[in-house]
């Protein structure tokens, strides 16, 4: 079975025509404005008119407010959101409930105590999804292009989907699969050739081996 891609931090037309073209499931816009990647309302409003049916748009977000979602929802086409700070699983409870939108989960992973407290979120999240752990505290909290150890995800069971992220790139993520048994996974330093600037060619090759995995 081919892997689910998620191409994430899309800014560009281009990026969005690449991402969709090559066979994106699934394709991620930044509201964070301290990410290299983020796009406003407006341009993100146009950007989601590019996404067909059957690509789901994600909207990313680190600890929102109530009314930052209400703003983004109100004028962009969002079909799902990630949560990307420190949101608790009764937070996600509470922005699933607000929104009627399904939700993945971003869990920070460093250690075997991490993955045991991803545990906690698996009823409250519709999806999950495991990144590095910034080691820096002036770090963004993804998107940082670190790889973590995937032997720590090998074996575990889950409740529900799951994607794999953390320094993912077209040459290293049919390995990542292989250890950590990943149906879906998540890029986006890994598709770029400058901090916030996705590469076509780049998002292309990382989506065509995906497909042979």
């Amino acid at each position: 079975m081919a892997l689910g891609v998620k191409i994430c931090g899309v800014n560009t037309t281009v990026a969005v025509e690449s991402a969709v073209s090559g066979g994106a499931t699934l394709i991620g816009l930044m509201f964070f404005p301290p990410s290299p990647r983020y796009v406003t309302n407006h341009d993100a409003a146009k950007l989601a008119q590019l996404v067909p049916e059957g690509v789901r748009k994600v909207g990313v977000f680190v600890d929102p407010t109530d009314a930052q979602l209400e703003r983004v929802l109100a004028q962009v086409g969002i079909d799902m959101i990630q949560l990307h700070g420190k949101e608790n699983p009764e937070r996600v409870e509470t922005v699933k409930a607000r929104t009627g939108r399904d939700v993945i989960k971003a869990l920070p992973i460093a250690s075997a105590d991490d993955v045991a407290a991803a545990k906690g979120f698996e009823d409250a999240a519709d999806w999950l999804l495991f990144d590095a752990k910034p080691n820096t505290s002036g770090a963004l909290p993804g998107g940082n292009g670190a790889p973590f150890d995937w032997s720590l995800l090998k074996g575990a069971k889950w409740k529900k989907p799951w994607l794999l992220s953390g320094g993912l790139t077209a040459e290293n993520v049919a390995g990542a699969a292989k250890a950590t048994g990943a149906h879906f996974v998540d890029v986006s330093s890994g598709v770029e050739d400058a901090p916030g600037h996705k590469s076509p060619e780049r998002i292309r090759a990382f989506l065509e081996v995906a497909r042979k995995v």
